[in-house]
């Protein structure tokens, strides 16, 4: 594979990981939050080609018919709980913190948020091994694609929600249940 070809790729892979960030950043920390997307987002896109390439098809005999389950349910999960969270503070049972007690880009949110938003550059990896494509060149350059799409989005979804407020958390966790959907197909 060529360098624009991986970089392509990369980019495709990257468009969930911008997706999410957009969706959840207004949630996160204002300070860190983006930046532990970015490097999480980054460093599972980065890691999954190669886990990809290394476990690959004997890994994906098991795990190939529910790997879109289980990104499908981390990003409901996610999701739901950022909506739920949007209409309570829309009601005023709950005030805007901006201590970030309940921040997505942490523990385990930001866990499951970087394997679901990462799983199809496994696929990527087996993809990549069979086309003699050098991992090595492939692996920071996904990586490093997806950090860099993570901070846009998440900047981008902190700007939307200066201006609709509790609104935006709304579609956003709505953008996020969709790209869950969007896994099953």
């Amino acid at each position: 594979m060529s360098y624009w070809e991986i970089a392509v790729l990369a980019i495709v892979l990257a468009v969930d990981a911008f997706s999410v960030a957009a969706a959840v950043a207004p949630s996160c920390c204002r300070r860190w939050g983006p930046l532990r997307l970015a490097g999480a987002f980054g460093l599972f896109q980065a890691g999954m080609p190669l886990l990809g390439a290394l476990a690959g098809t004997w890994l994906l005999q098991y795990i190939g018919d529910y790997d879109r389950w289980v990104a499908f349910g981390l990003l409901e999960i996610i999701g739901m709980k950022i909506l739920v969270d949007a209409f309570l503070e829309s009601r005023g049972e709950k005030q805007r913190r901006e201590t970030c007690p309940v921040d997505p880009s942490f523990s385990l949110a930001l866990l499951g948020l970087a394997v679901a938003t990462s799983i199809d550059a496994f696929g990527a990896g087996i993809a990549l091994a069979t086309r003699d494509a050098s991992l090595w060149i492939a692996a920071p350059t996904i990586g490093l694609v997806c950090a860099l799409l993570t901070l846009l989005g998440a900047r981008l979804g902190s700007t939307a929600e200066k201006y609709l407020g509790s609104k935006a958390a709304v579609a956003g966790s709505l953008v996020l249940m969709a790209l869950g959907v969007r896994m099953l197909f």
